[in-house]
């Protein structure tokens, strides 16, 4: 005779779960410690193998979420019930052990191992046994607090977004505007190639133009983080992953900040660094401190940018190849001849500050890219006092940074630098009011 409906639901207290196959085995220490590795700048198949699973395995976790970490880090608080205790309550339940013994054994209150066999037991069998793995993934599913988020709530909203970030925009005259023609490759946007100027809107930019287009609707209000993790969280159903090609950096997945590992450059010594910067410079208080980096493009084009820290001033570096470049065999140990090499960098920043009055040209801050290599007889010929940043921090060069994340919008990753002439690139304008005229 077959039991009744709903008589699991009413032995164990809690509405019908519908199986996913086989329970899995306890993964959330494994998570947790994958996850502490790549915030320490691991790879997901170091990562993997670290915490003792499979590498295939360690890169489906890392892009199903995106690159953001989907839990906390901090270790459990030992509020609930682990695994390893759930498997010592399935082998005292299996030695006939009663409630109170088990409570006992394991410093739990009685109350809570009478509610983990009740709630937390396998039926497929059609009676209530215990099993640790069984037990842990219900806990697991029942724990989950599933949120919707706010673009798949609102349809308006939505396609909004969608429009903007696709640059599916119309002009004055109600004529659509295409976007950017990137193929969505999978994991990024695919190989390089040189790619069209983008229409397309960043989520900050559409995230602050909603109230001025929307000043009296509080529904159309959303954050640039949450359309971040909108296009980076699979699963989420809110926007078209393919939109994420159309974003500056065309990048579908979050890299932590901790990736890289790069040695430090031989040529920088600690009296360079940007610690021993003078005050001045970090108040923004005198004009004449810049900060500099390259925006690399297709087949090893660069352009060099300068901005000044005080008025946000920016300079464009013009770097077209050198002589020689392509035309045959290279040098062992030559130049760089590319157009970004330390020499041809030398001699464009020279060439630029030349042009500026003498109070304006004080100081330099530059990563630690070898493009500075000659940074020495840089600061003979120009007089420039030149600091170079900590390794993996971009953010101490914040307005070069922001400047350049601006500049991809003419210059996306993929475009080939060398097409455009001494007269585009070598102009200037100021970053907090782009005037620019590339």
């Amino acid at each position: 005779m077959g039991r009744s409906k709903g008589w699991a639901a009413e032995r164990t207290g809690r509405a019908p779960m519908l199986s996913p196959g086989r329970p899995q085995i306890n993964q959330r220490p494994a998570k947790r410690a994958f996850w502490q590795c790549i915030a320490e700048g691991s790879q997901s198949e170091d990562a993997a193998r670290a915490c003792g699973v499979s590498q295939p395995l360690g890169t489906r976790w890392f892009r199903e979420a995106g690159g953001m970490p989907p839990m906390t880090l901090a270790p459990p608080s030992g509020r609930y019930l682990s695994f390893p205790e759930r498997e010592e309550v399935a082998l005292l339940r299996a030695q006939q052990c009663g409630v109170r013994e088990i409570a006992r054994r394991l410093g739990r209150s009685p109350s809570t191992i009478s509610r983990e066999l009740r709630r937390n037991a396998a039926t497929r069998g059609g009676t209530l046994q215990y099993r640790a793995t069984v037990a842990q993934w219900k806990a697991e599913r029942a724990a989950q607090r599933p949120k919707l988020a706010k673009l798949a709530q609102n349809n308006r909203l939505q396609a909004y977004v969608q429009e903007r970030l696709a640059g599916a925009v119309a002009d004055g005259s109600g004529k659509r505007i295409a976007g950017p023609n990137v193929p969505w490759k999978g994991r990024r946007h695919g190989r390089r190639a040189d790619r069209r100027w983008g229409n397309s809107w960043s989520p900050e930019q559409i995230s602050r133009r909603l109230p001025l287009d929307f000043p009296e609707d509080a529904s159309m209000r959303i954050s640039h983080e949450a359309i971040y993790q909108a296009l980076y969280v699979q699963g989420r159903g809110a926007l078209r992953r393919e939109l994420a090609a159309c974003l500056r950096t065309g990048r579908a997945l979050r890299v932590p900040r901790a990736r890289t590992r790069q040695r430090g450059k031989q040529f920088i010594t600690p009296e360079l660094m940007i610690s021993e910067r003078p005050p001045e410079v970090s108040d923004r208080a005198v004009p004449g401190h810049w900060e500099g980096d390259l925006i690399i493009g297709l087949n090893s084009s660069a352009i060099g940018t300068l901005v000044e820290r005080t008025t946000r001033f920016t300079m464009l570096l013009h770097l077209p190849p050198m002589v020689g470049h392509a035309a045959g065999a290279r040098v062992k140990n030559g130049p760089a001849l590319a157009g970004h090499g330390a020499q041809a960098v030398r001699e464009a920043i020279a060439a630029k500050i030349a042009t500026l009055p003498d109070h304006l040209g004080k100081s330099l801050t530059w990563d630690q890219g070898a493009e500075m290599a000659q940074h020495a007889q840089l600061r003979i010929e120009t007089g420039l006092a030149i600091y170079f940043c900590d390794p993996r921090s971009p953010w101490q060069r914040g307005s070069n940074e922001n400047t350049n994340g601006l500049l991809r919008q003419y210059f996306p990753k993929g475009t080939d630098m060398n097409r455009y002439g001494e007269t585009v690139v070598s102009g200037s304008f100021n970053a907090s009011r782009p005037q620019s005229q590339c």
